[in-house]
């Protein structure tokens, strides 16, 4: 396949993407979700344990189960860090976590409470390798991911170290880049700054997260439609804000409103009747990668 992420693949085609989450968190559970009806499985460790191993095992296991029905080795997997972006501080303490998942072989990672766009910047920079210079000096500094852990990665992603290396860059600042890097805007801090954190180099999606977003705002429970009006602004804020930076979109989407929400700009999208919806979203997109 021209692209080792099926998920920016699609994206590049214009193609709205559609994701679940990776049932059993083991070999075995791999597995069988190589199979999915998903393009993408999201791996949370926020408030999951954070268990590396169990990871590269799940990830071994997506190997071991693939190719999926469109070609491609896996289907991408992004995962949730229990680290934020709530401060500079905190991410640079953490920026650990980053390059341990990444080096399981993922496709992605995606930042709770992004509040900072400081701490969004040293995210990215995290997830870089030093010797890829685009938008380094334009709103970037060097990356700070190590040599150690593209052996495993690319065993996972089936190509050598060498074009490991080559492929692991930030998608789409580095075009030929396999890496997707999202935010949560998901509280009235992170808000406030949603037209800065989403313009930083090398993000390439972000959501904003209405169960969090609700707590900050004083709801206990409003994960779920109908919102109240300052959460239906929140949304639109961080609808405009991705469309201005080029951002997809995430959102969740239903059987009922999938066609609606595509108009509307999600580019993003999973609820509990994903598959039902992303069936009836690929055909109204006339996709013709298989699913």
């Amino acid at each position: 396949m021209p692209r080792i992420n099926k998920a920016v693949e699609l994206l590049e085609q214009g193609q709205p993407i559609y994701y679940t989450g990776p049932g059993e968190r083991s070999f075995d559970g791999g597995a069988k979700a190589a199979q999915t009806w998903a393009d993408y499985i999201t791996y949370d460790m926020e408030h999951a344990p954070f268990d590396v191993g169990r990871l590269a095992e799940f990830m071994r296991g997506l190997a071991a189960g693939g190719p999926t029905r469109s070609g491609h080795r896996t289907p991408a997997v992004i995962v949730t860090l229990p680290a934020t972006g709530a401060s500079p501080e905190e991410m640079r303490a953490n920026a650990w976590q980053v390059k341990q998942v990444l080096a399981t072989g993922v496709h992605g990672i995606l930042l709770c409470h992004a509040e900072s766009p400081e701490a969004v910047r040293i995210f990215v920079e995290a997830a870089r390798y030093p010797f890829h210079r685009i938008g380094v000096g334009e709103g970037l500094d060097v990356g700070r991911r190590g040599g150690g852990g593209q052996g495993s990665a690319a065993q996972i992603w089936g190509i050598s170290a060498a074009e490991y290396l080559e492929r692991a860059d930030v998608w789409p600042l580095n075009p030929k880049g396999e890496i997707m890097l999202g935010l949560k805007i998901e509280n009235v801090r992170a808000l406030a700054n949603a037209e800065i954190t989403t313009k930083v180099p090398g993000i390439a999606f972000a959501e904003w997260g209405p169960g969090d977003m609700g707590m900050s705002m004083g709801y206990p429970s409003q994960h779920d439609e109908p919102y109240p009006p300052e959460m239906v602004a929140a949304r639109a804020r961080v609808l405009a804000a991705c469309k201005a930076a080029g951002l997809a979109f995430l959102n969740t989407v239903t059987p009922e409103d999938v066609i609606d929400r595509i108009k509307e700009g999600v580019k993003i999208g999973a609820g509990p009747r994903g598959e039902q919806a992303a069936e009836i979203g690929r055909k109204a997109t006339g996709r013709t990668m298989p699913w």
